[in-house]
């Protein structure tokens, strides 16, 4: 059967229901009354109960996503872009504000932004499906762009570059059912993990079903005396401590401990998005102490000692409260007074 061409730019659709399995009920009934709005097409409706909802929690990243999603389907796109963007800005581990962020720029044929943030949510996420799959329509995209730029340039090679534009361009058409109506494929992306409340992800209509998986349960391994569980063939006396320093950090973030929890950074970290130390450590204490109950734990841990630098990379399991995540996290340390402590810290890697 011949797949029915589909739309790369068509208006955006609500893709994902909410998962409700670590909130609280009044929330879940909250989360699930915007996103009926939503799904019935009522967008305004639920950007004003969104933003009533935020004026008691308004650092609630799920309500923070259904507000991006209310203003996407509201036509309000700049609003929408800034709306995720604080969001990966303030939870870098969630893949899916970067994948909206790409739709809202496909749309507007900023296909570079695009892939940038598309590369985003595969790097904090490596097996988010629906990702991959905006990736090889930005590619395509992009692929006919240049095909387009060749044939003006060389008229010659047109016998080359035509039937490839044809099938570029047969794989975005609409195809039109009715009086202008288009028929197109909704897809759906996976959720977060397990427990957690899963955003309601916005992608492109061209993305195909994808059913959700739920990732191998994550062994807790931030106890000192667990080692890590992959090296690079260095001392192994010095991946031990850098380990133990990685599963001091997990610890005193979990007991909420501050001053462990702050002593653990450098004084050569640098603070991310250019905030000043003082303003982060500030930012971080407020986060962490209004939970009522964290955990942290950490797995695949793979160590690289190079003198007095290390690189850390592992898959971090984070629950606070209602909101919870899980994806991979990379911390470089470096070794003064015969302590280790972090540099620098980064989703992904």
């Amino acid at each position: 059967m011949k797949q029915a061409p589909r739309p790369f730019s068509s208006l955006l659709r609500l893709l994902a229901l909410t998962a409700l399995m670590s909130t609280s009920a009044a929330y879940a009934n909250e989360y699930a009354e915007i996103t009926q709005l939503l799904k019935a097409g009522k967008p305004a409706d639920a950007l004003v109960k969104t933003e009533q909802r935020l004026i008691s929690t308004p650092r609630d990243p799920q309500l923070r996503f259904l507000r991006g999603v209310a203003q996407a389907d509201s036509g309000k796109t700049l609003e929408a872009i800034a709306s995720f963007t604080r969001l990966t800005e303030d939870y870098p581990e969630l893949p899916e504000p970067y994948n909206n962020l790409a739709v809202l720029y496909a749309n507007q044929n900023q296909l570079d932004k695009a892939r940038i943030a598309l590369e985003m949510a595969i790097r904090t996420n490596p097996s988010y499906a629906t990702a991959h799959e905006n990736m090889g329509d930005i590619y395509a995209k992009l692929a006919s762009q240049a095909y387009n730029k060749a044939l003006q340039l060389d008229a010659s090679n047109a016998n080359s570059l035509k039937p490839k534009l044809a099938l570029i361009r047969e794989l975005f058409a609409p195809e039109v059912v009715g009086k202008g109506g288009r028929k197109t494929t909704v897809a759906t992306t996976a959720p977060l993990p397990t427990a957690a409340p899963a955003a309601v992800a916005v992608a492109p209509t061209v993305a195909p079903s994808v059913p959700p998986t739920t990732p191998p349960p994550v062994a807790a391994v931030n106890k000192p005396a667990d080692a890590p569980t992959a090296s690079t063939g260095g001392d192994a006396a010095s991946e031990q401590e850098v380990v133990s320093a990685v599963n001091a950090w997990a610890q005193a973030w979990e007991s909420k401990n501050m001053s462990a929890y702050l002593a653990a950074y450098g004084k050569d970290f640098v603070p991310p998005n250019k905030a000043s130390r003082a303003a982060w450590a500030k930012e971080r204490e407020d986060r962490i102490v209004s939970k009522n109950k964290i955990t942290v734990q950490l797995s695949d841990i793979n160590v690289k000692v190079t003198g007095d630098k290390a690189v850390v990379r592992f898959r971090q399991a984070y629950r606070g409260d209602s909101f919870s995540s899980n994806g991979r996290k990379t911390l470089e340390l470096t070794k003064t007074n015969g302590r280790w402590t972090i540099s620098k810290e980064a989703v992904g890697g």
